[in-house]
């Protein structure tokens, strides 16, 4: 089978039974690879109402066609789960390296079910598979576990971790590969740690069948000459996504105190060329990238320096500006702690300054936090509450929770300030004046994040205060974009250096020797969207337009000040929004695909399972 390894790896960490299963045509086809692969194991393997935490739960790792490939940036690794954070389908991806070592072992996936009865770590050299003893890593950070396993393994081994709030099961916790990528969002790191899993080792020797070797260098060449030779490219090399902090700030998106504003005035202390002139060492690429966005920076604090990659635009708006650091190195600082804890930046700087706000604002007192002094612009409370986080120690162990967990606890008025849909925090564009990308964190199927549909620009190009029509949109890039999770590449040569998708488009065949077209492919990812829609609907019996809504900030406060001051969306611009989604969508007012639209996309059988619970209609 052309651009796949061409197995699944299967293993059972309660039994410690391995086995091996052929790819088959019929998932490649339906489901293409990485993400696909991920919502086709967690729809049909595990079971409706099971535990996050529990056996029943699977973990997937899962690569694409184009991973690995010496074609830009083939570096994606999708893992999938029902989410520990939202309780529905969740999912997050990595860069680095691991996604084609998996492949040249000889494996497109690797489905994880069970429990060890102890800790343990997954060891996978080419078809030699083992479970071994983790006891000497456990407990241990998630940059020290990599960095123990590739002195007793070696440095060709490609590795995943987790930290210490994976083993503890904080629902923002992430999964770590290459000292510095994250999966970071929807708790894929619990869930791992759940298991007793502490890592996961990869080293492959084979190669990756091609179906037409020739015409993948030519298309691979044109994608590499194009790359290089757009003006573009070296700013990127320069400042990385570091460089997005201050556009974002400029356009008024960028999360600050707690989403209470989208301007930040010390902005500038956060700055892409002041990281670059300060604290950047060196760069680093993921495998295959020309664009080289990795930074490797030095921090310093409270008489400790370290290293860490990073931080990047969303770790610098949800920890910097979202909890009002002024400094890039203490941003830095803090990106280095979560790394090493396992923690999701995006989440950590959320739930960190929803905890600052609600004592600003009187509604938990300072003995609620454990006597931490948690007030705007504090790396040491910051640092204070990260690390009770990850131990589930005291304050810690409800933060842990997350925004929505949180805010359950400490009543209705921090509910009205706990920015999450779904259940998972909001990453980092403030979207009251943006309605296309405020639908596009809406109606995200693993809860509130951008990467769906980034569509922020759009909202700008056609006008900020605009409501109708922005739907399809939204639902154009939720087609597209998925799709190269799916591949296992990159989306940022297509999305900042403006790549034309058609090479995308030429490239499938080439790599895989089938026939079909940009459209074909789009609906696969229609495919799939509608699929994780529907585990969802399955899991919670009342799933539905409620759980699209976002926090009450977004559309009870305007936007207090900066360039789009006064801004903000109403119950009823949300509603036209969301109303014209669903009608595109083929799906009922509630939100939910109906068993027509389903059975026109393939799921039949889903189709079926949900009228027989009596879901859809």
């Amino acid at each position: 089978m052309y651009g796949y390894a061409g197995n699944i790896l299967r293993v059972d960490l309660s039994s410690e039974n391995i086995a091996i299963e052929p790819l088959t045509e019929e998932l490649v086809d339906k489901y293409i690879g990485g993400r696909g692969f991920g919502a086709y194991y967690v729809y049909k393997e595990v079971p409706q109402g099971a535990d996050p935490y529990g056996p029943g739960n699977i973990l997937v790792f899962a690569s694409g066609p184009f991973a690995g490939l010496l074609l830009p940036a083939g570096s994606k690794t999708s893992i999938s789960a029902k989410s520990p954070a939202t309780g529905i389908y969740g999912d997050s991806n990595v860069g680095g390296h691991l996604a084609g070592e998996m492949k040249y072992a000889g494996w497109d996936a690797i489905v994880i079910r069970g429990r060890a009865n102890s800790p343990c770590y997954l060891f996978i050299d080419d078809d030699r598979v083992e479970i071994r003893p983790a006891g000497h890593i456990w407990g241990k950070g998630a940059i020290k576990t990599e960095e123990i396993l590739k002195e007793e393994l070696g440095d060709d081994f490609q590795i995943a971790t987790i930290g210490p709030a994976g083993e503890t099961g904080v629902v923002f916790a992430c999964v770590n590969h290459d000292f510095g990528r994250q999966a970071g969002r929807c708790g894929m790191g619990a869930v791992m740690g759940s298991k007793n899993l502490k890592a996961i080792a990869v080293r492959g020797t084979r190669g990756v069948p091609v179906a037409d070797i020739e015409g993948l260098r030519k298309v691979a060449n044109d994608m590499f000459q194009e790359l290089l030779s757009n003006p573009g490219l070296k700013i990127w090399q320069d400042l990385g996504l570091a460089q997005v902090t201050t556009w974002a700030n400029s356009i008024a998106a960028l999360p600050t105190r707690n989403f209470r504003e989208n301007f930040y005035e010390d902005v500038d202390g956060l700055s892409g060329e002041l990281m670059k002139e300060t604290i950047v060492v060196r760069d680093k690429a993921c495998f295959a990238c020309p664009m080289a966005t990795g930074k490797i920076c030095k921090a310093s604090f409270r008489g400790k320096t370290v290293l860490v990659e990073g931080p990047e635009y969303e770790t610098t708006a949800l920890i910097g500006s979202n909890c009002a650091l002024r400094s890039i190195e203490e941003v830095a600082f803090a990106n280095y702690l979560c790394d090493e804890l396992g923690l999701d930046t995006i989440s950590a700087g959320n739930v960190v300054g929803f905890a600052m706000e609600c004592l600003e604002k009187g509604i938990i007192t300072k003995e609620d936090l454990g006597g931490i002094e948690a007030r705007f612009g504090s790396l040491d409370a910051f640092s204070d509450l990260v690390h009770k986080i990850a131990a589930r120690e005291g304050v810690g162990d409800l933060l842990a929770e997350g925004v929505r967990g949180a805010s359950s606890v400490w009543g209705d008025e921090s509910k009205r300030i706990a920015i999450h849909v779904k259940g998972l925090e909001w990453s980092g564009y403030e979207s009251r004046g943006a309605p296309s990308m405020m639908l596009a964190y809406m109606t995200c199927d693993i809860g509130a994040h951008h990467n769906r549909a980034w569509s922020v620009t759009h909202d700008i190009a056609v006008g900020r205060n605009i409501i109708e029509g922005k739907a399809a949109k939204v639902i154009e890039f939720q087609h597209v974009r998925p799709l190269f999770d799916c591949f296992g590449v990159c989306r940022l040569q297509w999305v900042e250096l403006g790549l034309p998708l058609e090479h995308y488009a030429k490239l499938y065949p080439v790599v895989t020797g089938r026939k079909d077209s940009w459209e074909d492919l789009l609906r696969k990812s229609e495919r799939i969207w509608n699929l994780t829609r529907a585990f969802a609907v399955r899991e919670k019996e009342d799933f539905g337009r409620a759980d699209d809504w976002p926090p009450r900030r977004f559309y009870e406060e305007p936007v207090p000040d900066g360039p789009v001051e006064g801004m903000h969306i109403t119950e009823d611009d949300l509603n036209v929004l969301l109303d014209e989604y669903y009608e595109i969508r083929g799906w009922d007012a509630d939100g939910r695909p109906t068993a027509d639209t389903l059975t026109k996309l393939g799921l039949e059988d889903v189709a079926t399972e949900l009228r027989r619970m009596g879901r859809i209609k």
